[in-house]
């Protein structure tokens, strides 16, 4: 084929793209959700599937890929064809974290084989400790651990995943040192931290609140650099002084396969956030401990691009790696 026949095909495939965004969507449209039905991930799909179904007058159905630390599901998606109707609503672990703790061991590149449309919500983590552990604040907890160093735990729902980040860059910034312990599940964790096993947790409010609301468990602080819109009496962790940096959250946002037309990737981007002004969707975002935060393409990239650095740090510097 010569290269004037190649520019003549790419010009028409270009000029077809405004077409193609027009007609789209003409068939149910379906996301994927990298991790099991009835969890946190899940919830967020589902709320925002039930508000793309009216923007975008098409049927969107959610196809729950568990396994592999949300990368079969991402992996899926990264090798779908790109038309706009194979969709992945994954989180910072699949997207930006899992690249650097597996390693070699990856099977798609997200920054080349998914396109970013927009971020849906930031979920910080609250870090919540056992009732009988003497610490009411962060700063009595820092205390705390320094006068006991290598005594407390604190358990998180796997190695390499936000809450493993979160445990690490507290103790980097507070100069403590901790013993990980990870589950599979925050259920399980919860419950240990409740009855004592273990000292302190980080999870979603979600996840936390029957055990705040029982008193089984404290909360201390919340991962966000500010204090959450959905629990305001809750410090932020970043509220103590000598660990004042301290900001690490997880997030999710609408992803495509990179051979996603732009044009549909823009209209996307669009239904995604109207849907986000909606004062229901945000209110039951809420409830699920996130905070609504739509984007530009552009700036969800940049902002997958700050955060991979932050995670890369304290990988590099905690030496994790996920087996």
């Amino acid at each position: 084929m010569t290269t004037f026949r190649k520019t003549l095909l790419l010009s028409a495939a270009f000029l077809a793209f405004p077409a193609l965004a027009q007609d789209y969507p003409s068939k149910t449209i379906t996301v994927v959700v990298p991790f099991t039905a009835g969890g946190g991930v899940d919830a967020i799909a589902r709320l925002l599937a039930d508000k793309l179904r009216v923007s975008l007058g098409q049927s969107v159905v959610i196809d729950n890929k568990p396994g592999a630390s949300g990368m079969l599901g991402a992996n899926a998606v990264a090798k779908a064809k790109g038309d706009g109707y194979t969709l992945l609503l994954g989180s910072a672990g699949e997207t930006a974290i899992n690249p650097l703790v597996y390693k070699g061991r990856m099977q798609y590149a997200p920054e080349k084989d998914l396109a970013p449309i927009t971020l849906v919500t930031r979920v910080p983590n609250v870090l919540v400790t056992s009732p009988n552990l003497p610490a009411k604040n962060i700063e009595e907890l820092v205390a705390y651990a320094k006068k006991n160093p290598g005594k407390l735990s604190y358990a998180t729902s796997g190695v390499g995943n936000p809450q493993h980040l979160n445990g690490e860059l507290l103790q980097s910034l507070a100069g403590i040192k901790m013993n990980h312990v990870p589950y599979k599940g925050s259920s399980g964790q919860l419950v240990d931290v409740a009855s004592g096993n273990v000292d302190i947790t980080f999870v979603s409010m979600a996840g936390a609140a029957p055990f705040i609301k029982g008193n089984r468990v404290k909360v201390l602080g919340v991962t966000s650099a500010k204090r959450a819109s959905f629990a305001p009496d809750v410090p932020a962790i970043a509220e103590y002084a000598p660990v004042a940096s301290y900001s690490l959250e997880n997030w999710f946002g609408l992803f495509a396969p990179a051979s996603t037309p732009p044009a549909v990737q823009a209209k996307l981007n669009a239904a995604v956030t109207e849907a986000l002004r909606d004062p229901e969707l945000v209110k039951r975002l809420e409830d699920q401990g996130g905070e609504p935060a739509p984007m530009t393409q552009k700036q969800f990239k940049d902002f997958i691009a700050v955060e991979t650095a932050k995670y890369s740090k304290i990988v590099e510097s905690a030496h994790i790696v996920a087996e």
